[in-house]
């Protein structure tokens, strides 16, 4: 009996990949995918995470010059007109003259003012490190500028600065200018923008003494006593006015006031820088 012609027995196929189409880049394993994924995301969650820190350093930054002003709500009534200032411990308060209700308080850091000087729209401030500032006075919206006395912080600490008396002086009837009085200069600003217009040092051997000044006649009549008793009065005595010294036959230079005539202070009396 002839044996029954037996099928190899097939084995089971392998399912093959699927064809990738030609020219597609191959694709590497999901897990690898997911790795890079997250690669990717840390250091954008660690960018999100800081962008609050980063924010909040740029806000936290202190003002130019330590300075806080603080401008307070105006109460219903409340006077109309320019509020007075005072000087107390280490703040400059701008304050209703009736009521008494603060208008708007402007420290600065670890330092203390001297002597405030009231003059329509403005609010100058001495302060104890020898810098002079311009505040907005009505309603304390922003200071306008700070400018530093040369040599003049040591000298405000001692007896002899009697608290920055007469350091500040308006040199013109609307407060057009400004003279900062120092035992070793008169510097004179214009307060619009608090550019330095002039300045005036004083004699060998003499210094100014800004408690021992006046105003008589438009000008500004500084004491300027002298070692010795060479030197006579009239040489002790400083006259000047917000276009310089007042000298005979002097020629003013100006001020870069457009208010002012261009004519004005032209003659015998005209100033000399």
């Amino acid at each position: 009996m002839s044996a029954l012609p037996t099928e190899p027995t097939a084995t089971p196929a392998t399912p093959s990949e699927p064809a990738e189409p030609y020219g597609t880049a191959p694709q590497p394993p999901a897990r690898t995918r997911k790795n890079a994924r997250t690669r990717i995301a840390l250091p954008v969650a660690l960018a999100l995470l800081a962008l609050p820190l980063i924010t909040a350093a740029h806000h936290s930054r202190p003002a130019p010059y330590g300075d806080r002003l603080v401008a307070h709500a105006r109460v219903p009534g409340a006077d109309p007109g320019p509020p007075a200032l005072r000087a107390r411990g280490r703040a400059v308060q701008a304050y209703e003259p009736r009521s008494g209700a603060i208008r708007w308080t402007y420290t600065r850091e670890g330092r203390r003012p001297l002597t405030v000087l009231a003059a329509p729209g403005h609010a100058f401030t001495l302060w104890s490190d020898g810098l002079v500032t311009d505040t907005e006075r009505d309603g304390g919206g922003s200071v306008r500028w700070h400018r530093a006395i040369p040599e003049s912080a040591g000298w405000l600490r001692t007896p002899a600065a009697r608290g920055g008396t007469g350091v500040l002086r308006p040199l013109t009837s609307g407060a057009g200018m400004l003279a900062v009085i120092t035992p070793r200069r008169i510097a004179a600003y214009r307060t619009a923008d608090g550019d330095l217009r002039w300045v005036l040092p004083a004699r060998r051997g003499c210094a100014f003494a800004p408690a021992r000044s006046l105003h008589r006649d438009g000008a500004l009549l500084v004491a300027q006593p002298c070692a010795g008793t060479a030197a006579s009065w009239t040489a002790q005595v400083a006259a000047v006015d917000d276009l310089g010294r007042i000298v005979p036959g002097r020629t003013p230079l100006g001020n870069g006031d457009l208010e002012r005539g261009a004519g004005a202070g032209a003659g015998g009396g005209s100033p000399e820088n």
